[in-house]
């Protein structure tokens, strides 16, 4: 009986340990969209994301700052999809062309768990003095590169931990049929592709909301970049300049946080809608 009740106490107390961390995490995330939502929607209006910054700008409420969510989607969006196009074929080379041979798949494997572990601001002081060395200046081809950085490694450790989960039997019974391997990665594609697209828009998520990869390589301007060549403003460089600076720019760093948020729960809604309607088409 006493080796029954220990058991029981055991139970009540991991499942008490278990809700506080609930709690404590539920807490903390209330409380930092609380903080930005309230804060936020006070300072955000239609002016603020619709328009380009005024003349009077540094001293009143002159615009807002369409340039930072367009220098956010000129910088992402471009990343993004040099960044798909660079990590889908790796995953695929390392769990498909080199599945048998362990050692190069994890040495490949390390590099990568390497480089995902590397906080942005390196990434942003390396691209820097590649910039410098070529004699390049900040612009948006600088927050491309960087960025392009920042999510290869993340989608390849993603990827490849989600093709892991396909059965060796399923791959080996392919090959049964007389398949070559490019077209048992189409098979393998297939069953994957849900668990791809989060990791991909997972990535995307993070790397939009990254102020220290960009702070050296995209710049800043109040003007919206009409080249390659031109720095340009992001929304999380906007929050990082704009919260410590004297009013009324606090307000315009929460709004702006704000619309980052939205951008990102977007991308979170969007991904797991996806999800679920391609995981229908394959069942």
């Amino acid at each position: 009986m006493s080796h029954i009740r220990t058991k029981q106490i055991e139970e009540k107390v991991m499942r008490g340990v278990m809700l506080v961390a609930t709690l404590i995490v539920l807490g903390a995330v209330v409380s930092i969209l609380g903080t930005i939502l309230i804060r936020g929607s006070k300072a955000l209006s239609w002016e603020m994301v619709s328009r380009f910054p005024g003349k009077e700008w540094n001293t009143a409420p002159d615009g807002g700052f369409l340039n930072a969510i367009l220098g956010s989607l000129y910088v992402v969006g471009p990343a993004a999809v040099i960044g798909a196009c660079i990590s889908i074929p790796v995953v695929f080379y390392i769990t498909m062309y080199k599945r048998r041979s362990t050692g190069v798949s994890y040495i490949i494997r390390l590099a990568f768990d390497v480089l995902y572990g590397i906080p942005p601001i390196v990434y942003g002081a390396f691209a820097f003095l590649v910039m410098v060395g070529v004699g390049m200046r900040a612009s948006v081809l600088g927050g491309i590169m960087v960025t392009v950085l920042l999510i290869v490694p993340m989608m390849i450790r993603s990827g490849d931990e989600i093709a892991k989960t396909v059965p060796d039997e399923m791959v080996d019974a392919v090959y049964s049929l007389g398949a070559t391997k490019w077209e048992t990665v189409w098979v393998v594609l297939k069953h994957i592709l849900p668990g791809m697209l989060t990791a991909f828009l997972l990535a995307v998520g993070r790397a939009i909301g990254d102020a220290a990869a960009v702070m050296f390589t995209a710049g800043f301007s109040d003007q919206p970049a009409h080249s390659l060549s031109d720095p340009t403003a992001t929304l999380p460089l906007a929050v990082f300049n704009w919260i410590g600076m004297p009013d009324p720019f606090p307000g315009r760093a929460y709004a702006a946080a704000l619309v980052l948020t939205i951008l990102v729960l977007v991308l979170s809604i969007v991904s797991r809608v996806i999800t679920r309607r391609i995981t229908r088409l394959n069942k």
